[in-house]
């Protein structure tokens, strides 16, 4: 019953473990399409003060400024389709942990009640040893 308890905190912690790389990997995406939506943002205004037209409608915008502005939405949506994925993550580590905890808490038990009954063996030797002791005199 030990060896199963164990291998299955194991594993409740392995799965944990798991959850909490995969909601770190989601935010560093998020973070990092946001940082590269950034870096687009300055370059688009680079190129409109470098040209003087900051029209998207006007016939001469620039192709450059156009193009990345199209890859900066891209970005921007595909961090908010991550920040989804994230909120989902998120609840699966917390899923995750409630189970650990619960898997935890019942090794607790199993482990107070082995103790309580090595107790009670200890108790009713020490009563037998009493009783002897009483007996002889």
């Amino acid at each position: 019953m030990k060896s199963r308890s164990e291998s299955l905190i194991r594993l409740k912690k392995f799965q944990v473990d798991e959850k909490r790389r995969q909601v770190a990997q989601i935010e560093m995406m998020v973070r990092d399409f946001e940082r590269m939506a950034g870096e687009l943002d300055q370059q688009i205004e680079i190129e409109q003060t470098k040209t003087g037209i900051s029209d998207v409608a006007h016939f001469a915008y620039s192709t450059f400024a156009k193009a990345a502005m199209t890859r900066r939405d891209n970005l921007l949506a595909s961090a908010n389709d991550m920040r989804g994925k994230l909120e989902t993550a998120q609840d699966g580590l917390a899923e995750a942990l409630e189970d650990l905890k619960k898997v935890e808490l019942l090794d607790q038990r199993e482990h107070q009640r082995e103790k309580d009954e090595q107790l009670k063996v200890e108790q009713s030797e020490y009563d037998e040893i009493g009783r002897l002791r009483f007996s002889r005199q």
